[in-house]
């Protein structure tokens, strides 16, 4: 099928405890609020051309409300709601030019699982800067994983209806495959699959500008106390570096640089045995992979399945 995602664009989050959530991005995280009105947030990482890469939302509940994609022009915007909607595919909303900031044209609407999914076009491009040496804040997300109860049946939709393709597996001889890391680009994944007990985010991971500037935000997040749940390390599947902190809500966040680039003529997927400690940690300094790790990564419950969020 062609191809009409071209990156990811943002993910957006809603929580009960929203200054809270808005400080710990906006600080030691190191984005950049754009836009805030009340209850509503829009936060950029200074390295990217996008107009945001985080939306906050107060809600009462914790939830994803949606993971966007960016498509090329207008007409693959409507050249794929096209398509989805033909494959039994539920939209949310039908194209149009949308409201949040940049404009653009998009839509949006459900996963197999039940996230919110939107993709869109001709967003205006945010005035964006290097990162400095030294200088240890994100450049730009770097891509998104989420949590399945349904694997094979997640990955096989993601191919068929948005033209992903398969970098790379996980598995474990007890286990069998826990993870599919997914691609729309010459980058590794942008999204990953992983197996676990309910829907829900995995993790959000943002590239740094180097190692030094990875390791330094590393180091800066765990001086202010910021809850380490694993890293540093380097994974094999992606060949990039991993520190995975808790924002104060629960999710999973990471610092990462060094993400992969494959040459997709002559790319064959790898399955890597995650029980051998080499594949999720190649350099030995990351702390070993275990139950609790797992378990804060399954997170809680989506409770936006299947629900548009209000905006």
């Amino acid at each position: 099928m062609p191809r009409f995602l071209t990156h990811l664009r943002h993910v957006d989050l809603a929580v009960p405890d929203y200054d809270k959530q808005l400080d710990f991005y906006s600080g030691v995280w190191g984005l950049t609020p754009v836009v805030k009105d009340p209850g509503i947030a829009f936060l950029a990482a200074e390295g990217s051309p996008e107009q945001y890469v985080i939306r906050l939302r107060k809600a009462d509940e914790k939830r994803v409300d949606l993971i966007s994609y960016g498509a090329a022009t207008p007409a693959d915007v409507d050249a794929l709601a096209a398509q989805l909607a033909t494959e039994g595919v539920t939209l949310i909303t039908q194209p149009d030019a949308m409201q949040t900031p940049g404009g653009g044209y998009g839509f949006r609407f459900f996963d197999v699982d039940g996230r919110t999914i939107e993709v869109s076009a001709d967003v205006a491009a945010r005035e964006h800067r290097r990162i400095e040496e030294k200088e240890s804040i994100p450049v730009r997300l770097s891509h998104v994983v989420v949590n399945t109860p349904d694997l094979d049946r997640t990955r096989a939709w993601y191919e068929r209806h948005l033209g992903f393709r398969l970098s790379d597996s996980l598995s474990s001889p007890h286990l069998g495959e826990v993870m599919h890391f997914m691609r729309i680009s010459t980058q590794h994944h942008s999204m990953a699959l992983a197996r676990g007990p309910h829907t829900s985010l995995h993790h959000v991971s943002f590239e740094m500008r180097g190692i030094d500037e990875y390791m330094y935000g590393t180091g800066r997040l765990l001086r202010a106390g910021v809850r380490k749940i694993w890293g540093p390390g380097r994974h094999l599947a992606g060949n990039n570096t991993f520190s995975y902190f808790l924002d104060p809500h629960g999710n999973t966040v990471e610092y990462t640089t060094e993400l992969e680039e494959l040459d997709e003529d002559a790319w064959h997927p790898h399955v890597y045995d995650f029980s051998q400690p080499e594949v999720t940690d190649q350099w030995g300094t990351a702390n070993p992979m275990n139950e609790l790790i797992a378990k804060e990564s399954f997170n809680d419950v989506d409770r936006g399945v299947f629900v548009a969020p209000p905006v």
